[in-house]
């Protein structure tokens, strides 16, 4: 997830030897254990001096302005695009194809060194693959060829572009802008040498409802706090809505005498490969992950229209196939009208569950904000609180909010704080408590279930996300950027914005942050999120014969015959310790 090129921070590892699970602490000194690849406070003060997402705004105002004629235009699909439909980049290739009577070529690079800098899951790029190959079904039907190349040396790979383009003889290439540091530092990389072959980039902004830069405070600044910049977010989205939510046209088809190019022609035959070496899932996660998460868009348009009109049913609460049969249709009681109460219930299957779609791109956030306004009849987009389909719609500004601070402060995706004060705050070191945490062993029952479902799934409910983040961060006082690494590691809807995002939430530490001192009791936010407990008997089975409040903190001696761990920690005393730290950072 954090940069490769950044030097490591001492304060990274904080080991403590107070001993607050009232068992032997260990303290481990371990490289392996502590997070790495974070920048120096210096370091990354000097990029926010000059953040490369605004250089790169201006960079793209000097390009080659009149290439010559080429022989073929490129358009470059990204991790964050997997879609023809709505895909702007896409439809302006298309459009740029057309009118020149050129070919249109799709370009995807498979990049192993940047999966490992980023923490990619396998589950995410076995995603990729997956809806790559049916993006090259569609592309084939009408004549478009999609090339797919790895490229092991990342540093090197705006070169390897370079040299693709000009194998194609193609002088204009167009791709989605992709947020973050090192990505945004490539395609400047690639803008530089671009002049020197004379060929023209053309980048878009696809992927939010309103692109980084437009909503900002009355001084000009971008907003870290989330209420004003919704505010004015939902205002500039309903007073210019043919601008923010207009759909892109599907790409015309390519004359099919491409196919007797002999430099084009061959590239119908490159292969999706099945998986990329290093990021290969076992059978078995593999056979779980394409029935949890089907792939391409047809999928992912039924997935929101059965969110926004059938209810919820028990047999989807946990790894089902979202698309199984026996959906109930309901306009008065769907998931997405229920959503305003219902959305933190573990038990029941009220959410969505597009975040896989929209953080591959396979679905545009275009398009799901208007279904809801098909689904309102309203000439206005509903994000109010007092519906459930306001309260959806708030879900997908605060994914806007999110990339528009990656976009405008590049240190969060640096491993830094965006809270600087708190970069000295202690954390505990101590790999027992942090494997616990990640195999759903803490001997707490919604922490467990939680994690549990992760690591079954590849997904987690958003407030299961946040009671087992403040969790990591406060209760066990282990640095929240090992928390931030395993959920990019076991999603398969790792994005660095959103997952950076909630996890400094919850830490305390990011924008608009969780106060210091609000900590989660977990056995309340299970009373809550849980109520009925079946979220826990499902992901936690020792516990399936526990009925009532048992079930959310079972007694030392029901545990133990259950064969189910006792708790690593207690609460209410780690609870003080957090504070103390909190408030005192650099302070035992």
């Amino acid at each position: 997830m954090f940069p490769i090129t950044f030097t490591m921070s001492k304060r990274a590892r904080s080991p403590s030897s107070v001993n607050m699970s009232k068992k032997k602490t260990r303290t481990v000194h371990s490289s392996n254990f502590s997070p790495r690849k974070i920048a120096t406070a210096e370091a990354a003060a000097a990029v926010q001096a000059n953040p490369p997402f605004s250089r790169l705004l201006d960079e793209v105002c000097s390009v080659v302005r009149s290439p010559r004629l080429g022989k073929s235009i490129v358009y470059w699909m990204r991790m964050g695009d997997l879609r023809t439909v709505d895909n702007r980049a896409l439809a302006a290739a298309s459009q740029q194809a057309a009118g020149d009577k050129l070919p249109l070529v799709v370009l995807f690079v498979l990049s192993p060194q940047d999966y490992l800098a980023h923490d990619r899951s396998k589950r995410r790029i076995d995603f990729v693959l997956r809806n790559l190959s049916v993006i090259k079904v569609s592309l084939a039907e009408l004549n478009i060829p999609l090339h797919t190349i790895s490229h092991t040396i990342r540093r090197t790979l705006p070169s390897k572009l370079m040299s693709f383009l000009e194998s194609l003889q193609c002088t204009q290439l167009f791709a989605n802008m992709e947020y973050e540091v090192d990505e945004l530092r490539r395609d400047l990389q690639i803008l530089a040498l671009s002049k020197e072959k004379g060929i023209r980039p053309h980048y878009f902004q696809d992927r939010c409802i309103i692109d980084p830069g437009i909503v900002k405070t009355k001084d000009g600044k971008a907003h870290t706090v989330y209420s004003p910049y919704q505010r004015t977010w939902i205002a500039t989205l309903n007073e210019n809505l043919d601008t923010y939510l207009e759909e892109s046209p599907l790409p015309q088809a390519n004359a099919s005498t491409i196919h007797e190019d002999p430099i084009l022609g061959p590239l119908f035959s490159t292969p999706v490969p099945d998986f990329v070496d290093g990021f290969q899932l076992d059978p078995a996660d593999r056979s779980t992950m394409a029935n949890v998460w089907p792939a391409g868009s047809t999928a992912a348009q039924e997935i929101l229209s059965r969110f926004l009109n059938t209810k919820s049913r028990p047999s989807q609460l946990g790894a089902a196939d979202p698309l199984a049969d026996g959906a109930e249709q309901s306009d008065k009681c769907s998931r997405i009208l229920v959503y305003g109460e219902q959305r933190d219930r573990g038990d029941r299957d009220t959410t969505s569950r597009l975040s896989p779609y929209l953080s591959a791109g396979v679905i545009s956030a275009r398009q799901c904000v208007r279904a809801t306004m098909s689904l309102t009849g309203l000439t206005k987009v509903d994000a109010g609180k007092t519906t459930g389909i306001g309260r959806w719609v708030q879900e997908l500004a605060w994914r806007d909010f999110y990339t528009n601070v990656l976009a405008h402060f590049p240190r969060v995706s640096m491993g830094r704080p965006f809270q600087e004060k708190l970069a000295d705050v202690r954390w505990e070191v101590d790999e027992e408590h942090l494997t616990a945490w990640k195999q759903g062993a803490t001997g707490i029952p919604i922490v467990d279930a939680a994690m549990r479902q992760m690591n079954t799934m590849g997904w987690l409910h958003n407030r299961m996300r946040m009671i087992v983040a403040m969790f990591l961060s406060k209760d066990l006082m282990l640095d929240w950027r090992l928390g931030e690494r395993y959920f990019m590691e076991q999603l398969v809807d790792g994005d660095l914005a959103s997952n950076n995002g909630g996890w400094q939430w919850s830490a305390s530490t990011g924008v608009d942050p969780a106060p210091y001192f609000r900590i989660f009791n977990p056995y309340i936010q299970s009373s809550k999120a849980d109520p009925t407990g079946d979220y826990i008997r499902t992901f936690v089975p020792e516990l399936k014969s526990l009925k009532g409040p048992e079930i959310h903190n079972p007694p030392i001696k029901v545990a133990d015959k259950l064969g189910y761990p006792r708790p690593i920690v207690v609460h209410a005393e780690v609870r003080e310790r957090a504070i103390r730290r909190y408030k005192n950072p650099g302070q035992e």
